[in-house]
C-alpha cells in the first residue's frame, strides 16, 4: 500500500510536513543541492544533516519497530499492512483480506467491535492488558487514518507486548490474594469457633471481612459464661487493618476471657483492658463494649471505651439506644471507665455490633443506628433470623469496604411447661444462729416442690448450709438466700454486706474452720464468688441437672 497516501490522526498532533516544506525552504533554492527542511539554515559546506522526520520511509521504519502495527481500511478492515514484528508474533497475513477472516487473533479477544467504533468516531482507543492467542499479553491502541482527507479511511493498530508487566501484576494480585487468605484465616481462629449458649439467654453472631484486598481489620466478639447464671457479652473493634490488627484482636480477646474470670464489674474489666492495649501495642487503638447479664436482675450491666451504643428491643417492640458511660478507646489510657445499665427483662433483644455495620461515606453515623434501630424493630425471630435480617438491611455484602461483626442476644419469655422449669427463690437470712436451720428448711422444701431427684436433694441442702454457715460465720448483714434452677441446673447463691472473698484452702486437722468452701467445691460442679456493686459479696454453687 501506498503509505504516502495515509496520515495518522494521532491525539494532540497535526500534519505539519506541507507547512515546514512551504516556509523553510524558498522555491527557488529546491531541486538539486537542496538540503531537508529541517537542515535549510546550515551552510552548504557543513556535513549532512539528519533527515526530518517526515521525510523518513514509514515502511522502513515500521517495519523495525519491535512493536506489533499493522493498518486496515474500509468498514470491513481489509488488511493494508503488517509488519515484520506482527508477521513474527502471527504469521503471515494476506494484504487485501477482510480482518474478521484474516485476523482471528484480533476477533478472539474481541477487537473488532473497537476497530468499528474507532472508525465510526474518529477518535483513538486503547485496550489494555489482553491476552492474545500467541500466549503473549499486548496493549492495543486503535488510532483513525485518513486517507486524502477522507475520515473513514481505515485505523492502524499499535501493539505492545506487556507480558513482563501482565505477569508481575497478576503475582502481586496473587500475593495480595494469599495475605488476604492468611489474614481472614487467621481473624476467623480467632473468633469462638462455636459461642457458648447460656441457660437464660439464646445468642447468635456473625462476622462478614470487607472487600477484596488484604485489608482485613480487628472486629471480634465473644461470649463468656461466668458461672451463677451470668452471661459476659463483649465486641470490639481494632483500628487498623491486616494481619497486625488481627493479632492484636486475638490478644485482646484472650486477655477477656482471662479478666472475666475474675467476675469483676464491666468498668473495672475495661480498665484493664486499656493498660493491657497500650503494653500491646502504643500506636494501636481499639473500641469495646463489655457487658454481663444477671438473669435475677434482669438487667445488662455494660461500660465502653469508645465504642457504638447498644441497642435494646422490649417485648413491645420498642427499641432503646443505650446512655454512654463512655470513656475513650483503649489504648489511650488516663481515664476512669464507668458502668452503666439497662432492662433486658423476658423478650428483648439486645444488639451489639462494630461500626462497618452503620457507617458509610457521605453519611452521618447517626442516620446509620437510626437505620438499625428501625430495622432492629422489625426484626422478629430467633437471634440468627435477626441477624442476618440486620446485615442484610445494612446492604453489607461481599464486596463491603469494611468488616461487621454482629452479636444479637435475646432473654425469651418463657411460659407453660418451658417457664416451669425456670424458677427462683428466696429467703432473707435474719435472726442469729437459727438463721441456718431455717435456711436448710427452706432449701429443703424449695427443692422438694422442684421435683429434684433424692441424690441431688440432698447435695442442693448440703451445699446450701455451708454457704449460709460461711456467711454467717464471716459475713455481714444483710444477708440473703437465693436458689435458681433452669432446664440445666440449679443454683445456689447466697449474698451478705462483707465485700471479702472466700478461698479454697486446706484445712490442717486442728483447724475449726476452713472445710465449708472445700466441701462446697467437691460436691458441686463449679462455684465461686464475686463482689456486689452496692458493696458486699456474692458466692454461689451450681449443679448439672442429669439429663432426661
Amino acid at each position: 500500500m501506498n503509505f504516502t497516501r495515509w496520515s495518522a490522526r494521532l491525539p494532540g498532533t497535526q500534519r505539519r510536513a506541507a507547512a515546514r516544506t512551504e516556509h523553510a525552504v524558498p522555491p527557488d533554492r529546491r531541486g538539486e543541492g537542496s538540503v531537508p527542511a529541517a537542515r535549510a539554515e546550515q551552510l552548504t559546506d557543513d556535513p549532512p544533516g539528519v533527515p526530518a522526520v517526515d521525510e523518513l520511509p514509514a515502511r522502513d521504519v515500521l517495519d523495525h519497530v519491535p512493536a506489533l502495527v499493522a493498518l486496515v481500511h474500509g468498514p470491513d478492515h481489509h488488511i493494508a499492512y503488517v509488519n515484520d514484528a506482527y508477521t513474527a508474533a502471527f504469521g503471515a497475513r494476506p494484504p487485501g483480506a477482510p480482518a474478521r477472516e484474516a485476523l482471528p487473533e484480533l476477533a478472539e479477544i474481541g477487537l473488532l467491535p473497537l476497530l468499528d467504533q474507532v472508525l465510526r468516531s474518529g477518535k483513538p482507543r486503547t485496550l489494555k492488558s489482553r491476552k492474545a492467542l500467541d500466549g503473549r499479553t499486548y496493549t492495543f491502541t486503535c488510532t483513525p487514518v485518513a486517507e486524502n482527507d477522507d475520515r473513514d479511511g481505515g485505523v492502524l493498530l499499535f501493539a505492545t507486548d506487556v507480558t513482563d508487566h501482565a505477569e508481575a501484576a497478576e503475582r502481586l494480585r496473587a500475593s495480595e490474594r494469599s495475605q488476604r487468605e492468611t489474614a481472614v484465616t487467621l481473624q476467623r481462629s480467632l473468633l469462638p469457633q462455636e459461642l457458648e449458649q447460656p441457660d437464660d439467654l439464646r445468642i447468635a453472631a456473625t462476622y462478614q471481612p470487607g472487600g477484596t484486598e488484604a485489608a482485613v481489620g480487628g472486629d471480634w466478639y465473644d461470649v463468656i459464661t461466668l458461672g451463677g447464671g451470668r452471661t459476659a457479652l463483649v465486641i470490639g473493634d481494632v483500628m487498623g487493618r491486616g494481619v497486625r490488627a488481627a493479632a492484636v484482636m486475638g490478644q485482646l480477646r484472650t486477655a477477656v476471657r482471662a479478666y472475666a474470670r475474675l467476675d469483676l464489674p464491666p468498668h473495672e474489666v475495661l480498665q484493664l483492658l486499656d493498660g493491657l492495649a497500650t503494653e500491646i501495642d502504643p500506636n494501636q487503638i481499639a473500641t469495646c463494649v463489655y457487658a454481663v447479664h444477671d438473669p435475677n436482675e434482669g438487667r445488662l450491666v455494660y461500660a465502653s471505651a469508645g465504642h457504638l451504643p447498644i441497642l435494646v428491643r422490649d417485648e413491645n417492640g420498642s427499641v432503646l439506644r443505650t446512655d454512654e458511660p463512655t470513656g475513650p478507646p483503649l489504648g489511650t489510657g488516663g481515664w476512669v471507665h464507668t458502668s452503666g445499665s439497662v432492662p433486658l427483662g423476658p423478650g428483648s433483644t439486645a444488639v451489639l455490633y462494630t461500626d462497618g455495620l452503620v457507617e458509610r461515606r457521605n453519611e452521618d453515623l447517626d442516620e446509620g443506628i437510626a437505620a438499625l434501630e428501625r430495622a432492629l424493630a422489625g426484626a422478629t425471630g430467633a437471634p440468627g433470623v435477626v441477624c442476618d435480617r440486620l446485615v442484610r438491611s445494612a446492604g453489607v455484602t461481599a464486596g463491603h469496604d469494611d468488616d461487621v461483626a454482629v452479636l444479637v442476644l435475646q432473654h425469651p419469655a418463657r411460659t407453660g411447661p418451658d417457664g416451669e422449669l425456670f424458677r427462683n427463690a428466696a429467703l432473707d437470712l435474719l435472726g442469729g444462729i437459727e438463721a441456718a436451720p431455717r435456711a436448710r428448711a427452706f432449701a429443703s422444701g424449695v427443692l422438694t416442690s422442684w421435683r429434684f431427684p433424692a441424690d441431688l436433694h440432698d447435695l442442693g441442702v448440703l451445699a446450701t448450709s455451708e454457704l449460709v454457715a460461711n456467711s454467717l460465720q464471716h459475713g455481714t448483714p444483710p444477708m440473703r438466700l437465693r436458689l435458681r434452677r433452669t432446664d440445666r441446673r440449679l443454683i445456689i447463691e447466697v449474698t451478705d454486706g462483707d465485700d471479702h472473698l472466700p478461698r479454697r484452702r486446706r484445712a490442717e486437722p486442728g483447724d475449726e474452720s476452713g472445710r465449708g468452701i472445700a466441701i462446697v467445691a467437691t460436691i458441686a460442679t463449679g462455684w465461686g464468688s464475686r463482689r456486689t456493686p452496692g458493696g458486699g459479696k456474692a458466692v454461689w454453687c451450681e449443679f448439672v441437672l442429669p439429663k432426661g
